[in-house]
């Protein structure tokens, strides 16, 4: 399917002779409309508040985008009385007008598909002859090839390689919620810890992915083992949990130190001894911090599956 009548090009470009709120709007547009068009089948709705037959059609067009969304399809809207100069550009003589966009051009004018089976037919006809997200995607397979294999990396004990190959696909995807974890996990064991508080900082401030559990994971980690026990430490707080069992703090203070010296099957049997022998303590206090503890590793990870049979027999067995 060809560009739209009159093989029109009403692309959208900055250039000279354009004022200041001009160029605003080309911003805006190439913002909204042009770099999504790059990898995806944009639909193009020019609407207004006041146009009945607009506010008729718009959950027709939500609902065709949502269910066409994993095939690389979004929705744009532009309020013509907002947007009047991209209007003119496109020459929007009634509302509603719709068009689909790739790679910055209209591809289709799907104005007369008024209803959801339509559009249907018009967006099926598109993505069978457009390479929608192709480039996208062999760019996101190697990014998770190269995740997958710090992730290799780290589970064999080579933090510091591993945080390099992470950073490297922070660089490639910066919202890429795995590569950052990724990367506070390597920098924290790795003992460069206010590297891995500086990266987390800077993930966090990724408002896509700011909520992400990887991060959470990253961060419990982090909490975890940002205080490892100096030489002789570790020894001492041992010592004095075995020879006050009765001392829970002792215990609890142990299992913290063991884990963030790395020795997590310690710390894992010294809270399931403490849960075992009181597990109401400060209430739940060591079965919170093992369930951290799983956190911070990951609850895929074998032997957070394992540990965690344990947990469960003890509590319900």
């Amino acid at each position: 399917m060809g560009p739209t009548a009159n093989n029109k090009d009403r692309r959208i470009v900055a250039s000279l002779g354009l004022n200041l709120d001009e160029q605003k709007a080309v911003d805006r547009f190439r913002k909204n409309v042009v770099e999504p068009s790059m990898t995806s089948v944009v639909i193009l709705d020019f609407w207004a508040e006041w146009c009945g037959p607009c506010k008729a059609l718009t959950p027709v067009l939500e609902k065709v985008a949502a269910d066409y969304a994993d095939k690389g399809v979004v929705l744009a809207k532009v309020n013509v009385d907002e947007e009047q100069f991209i209007a003119s550009q496109f020459q929007v003589r009634s509302i509603p007008t719709v068009y689909a966009m790739f790679q910055g051009q209209p591809v289709a004018d799907l104005t007369s598909a008024r209803s959801e089976s339509q559009l249907k037919q018009v967006l099926d006809q598109l993505l069978a002859q457009l390479p929608v997200g192709g480039a996208v995607g062999e760019a996101k397979a190697e990014i998770a090839q190269f995740i997958a294999m710090a992730d290799e990396i780290l589970a064999e004990g080579d933090a510091d390689r591993a945080a390099g190959i992470y950073g490297q696909v922070v660089e490639m995807a910066p919202e890429n919620a795995a590569a950052h974890g990724g990367l506070v996990r390597a920098l924290t064991q790795s003992g460069r810890i206010e590297e891995a508080r500086a990266a987390l900082a800077a993930a966090e401030a990724v408002e896509s992915i700011a909520g992400d559990p990887q991060l959470a994971q990253a961060r419990a980690g982090l909490d975890l083992l940002a205080d490892k026990p100096e030489d002789g430490e570790l020894a001492a707080l041992r010592d004095k949990a075995a020879a006050e069992p009765a001392d829970m703090d002792a215990r609890l203070a142990y299992a913290e130190a063991a884990f963030a010296a790395g020795e997590r099957d310690a710390a894992a049997n010294e809270l399931l001894a403490m849960i075992e022998a009181d597990r109401e303590w400060n209430e739940g206090a060591a079965r919170a911090k093992l369930l951290q503890i799983f956190e911070a590793v990951g609850l895929e990870d074998a032997w957070v599956v394992a540990t965690r049979r344990r947990l469960s027999r003890l509590l319900f067995g």
